[in-house]
C-alpha cells in the first residue's frame, strides 16, 4: 500500500534534513545509549527502528502492550537483523513498582524518549479512562523525568501534539499541561519535544480502521469536514529523533507546513484507499444501510460508505503546531520548524494541579466536570465544549 499517496503526497516530508544531518546522526546514535518508553506503539515503533538501524550501543524499550512487542521485534529482525549493541524489550507499566525497580537496577542511558500518552479525543467520555490519560500523559511523564534526573541521563524527549496548540480537547489540554509540567524540569535536564500531525494508519487511528473494516467485511466511515494533517510512521520516528538529537532545552520541534504537507478530510482518504484496492466507494445516508449494502456490494466491485459531518465532543474545526505567541526558528532546517521557549515555569499552578488530583484521587470518587474545570484553571484560553456526543456512540 503506497500510503504517500493515499494522504496525498508524492515525497517524505524530511528526506533532505535527514540526508543533511545523517552522518552526525549516525556518530551520535552509534556512540550513545537508548531508553524508549511506549516504544511498541505506532510511533514508538517507528522511532525505535530510525534508533536501531544506527547500531547504537544500547536500546532498551519498555510498553505494556506486551503483543505488540513481540511483533515490534519480529519486524526489526526481518527488516534491520542485529546489532553489536545490547537490544532488549521489557512488558512493563512505566506506572508500576515492576518498572521502579527496573529503573534502579539499570537506569544508565544517555538518551531517554517517552512516546508514551493516551492519544485519543474519546479517551474524556468517562471521569475514568479520563483520570488514567492524566496519569499517564503528566504524572508518568514527570516521574520518569525525574528518575532520569536521579540516572544522569543527558536528555530526555518526550513526544506531544499539535492539538496541545490552542486545545479544545482534554487529550491536547492534558498535553499542553505536560509541556508545563516539561518546563519546571527542564532546569535540571536538557529536554525537549515534538509537535506532529496525524500519523497515517497508526494503530487505533481512523485510518488504521479501514484496514480492519475491509478485513472483517464491514462498511467505512469516516467524516466529511474534518480536514488533517498526516506524517507517515517513518516520518513520526525521524521527527521525534532529530528533535531528541538535535533539540535544545525547551525546544519542540515540527513539521513545516509546505504543498507536500496539506489538509485531507478522512473521506477524501477513504475514497483514495477503496479505489487502491480496487472497489468504488458508493455513498450511503444511514448506518442500517451501509450495515445491510455491505452482504452484495463488493461482490459489484462497490463498498459501502457512510460520509457526514462531525458532532463529538473534542472534535477540532482546523490543525496548527504553534500559537501566534510562540517564538519560532523556521532557518535552522528545511522542512522542520523549531519553537524555542524561554524558562517560563507557573509553579503555583503545577502544584496546585498536582494537589486537586491527588484530592480526586484520595476521595476514591470524581467526576469529569471537577476535571475540566481544573483544566480550564490551568489553561485558561482551553476552547473545550462539550457536546454531549462521543465517538464510541457511533459506527
Amino acid at each position: 500500500m503506497d500510503i504517500l499517496n493515499l494522504i496525498g503526497r508524492k515525497k517524505p516530508l524530511f528526506e533532505k534534513d535527514i540526508i543533511s544531518n545523517q552522518k552526525q546522526l549516525q556518530e551520535i546514535v552509534s556512540s550513545s545509549s537508548f531508553l524508549v518508553i511506549g516504544g511498541a506503539g505506532s510511533i514508538g515503533q517507528a522511532v525505535t527502528k530510525e534508533i536501531f538501524k544506527r547500531n547504537p550501543r544500547k536500546l532498551h524499550v519498555v510498553d505494556i502492550s506486551e503483543n505488540n512487542m513481540v511483533e515490534l521485534v519480529r519486524d526489526i529482525r526481518s527488516s534491520f537483523g542485529y546489532i553489536d549493541g545490547d537490544f532488549q524489550t521489557f512488558a512493563l507499566d512505566i506506572g508500576s513498582h515492576e518498572y521502579d525497580a527496573f529503573i534502579e537496577a539499570d537506569g544508565k542511558y544517555d538518551y531517554v524518549l517517552n512516546l508514551s500518552a493516551l492519544k485519543h479525543v474519546r479517551s474524556e467520555k468517562d471521569p475514568y479512562t479520563l483520570m488514567r490519560m492524566i496519569n499517564v500523559n503528566i504524572f508518568n511523564t514527570d516521574k520518569t523525568i525525574q528518575q532520569s534526573i536521579n540516572k544522569g541521563v543527558k536528555k530526555y524527549f518526550c513526544v506531544s501534539t499539535d492539538k496541545a496548540a490552542n486545545p479544545v480537547n482534554m487529550m491536547g489540554a492534558s498535553k499542553r499541561i505536560m509541556e508545563m509540567f516539561l518546563m519546571r524540569r527542564s532546569k535540571d535536564i536538557t529536554i525537549s519535544t515534538a509537535r506532529f500531525a496525524n500519523v497515517a494508519f497508526s494503530d487505533g487511528s481512523l485510518l488504521h480502521g479501514f484496514n480492519q473494516r475491509i478485513q472483517k467485511l464491514q462498511p467505512i466511515v469516516a467524516p466529511n469536514d474534518i480536514k488533517r494533517y498526516f506524517v507517515i510512521p517513518q516520518e513520526s520516528g525521524e521527527l521525534c529523533l532529530m528533535s531528541c538529537i538535535f533539540g535544545e532545552n525547551r525546544d519542540v520541534f515540527f513539521p513545516k507546513l509546505s504543498e507536500s504537507l496539506h489538509l485531507i478530510t478522512f473521506a477524501e482518504i477513504a475514497v483514495k484507499y477503496l479505489k487502491s484496492l480496487g472497489y468504488e466507494p458508493y455513498l450511503c445516508d444511514t448506518e442500517d444501510e451501509a450495515r445491510s449494502l455491505i452482504l452484495t456490494l463488493p461482490q459489484q466491485g462497490k463498498w459501502p460508505c457512510l460520509f457526514t459531518a462531525s458532532d463529538t465532543t473534542g472534535e477540532k474545526d482546523f490543525e496548527e503546531f504553534y500559537t501566534s505567541t510562540e517564538i519560532l526558528d523556521m532557518e535552522r532546517f528545511e522542512n522542520l520548524g523549531v519553537i524555542k521557549n524561554e524558562l517560563n515555569i507557573e509553579n503555583d499552578k503545577l502544584i496546585h494541579f498536582t494537589d486537586t488530583i491527588n484530592s480526586l484521587k484520595q476521595n476514591g470518587s470524581w467526576s469529569k466536570e471537577k476535571i475540566v474545570d481544573l483544566f480550564f484553571e490551568m489553561i485558561p484560553n482551553f476552547g473545550h465544549k462539550e457536546t454531549g456526543k462521543y465517538l464510541d456512540a457511533k459506527m
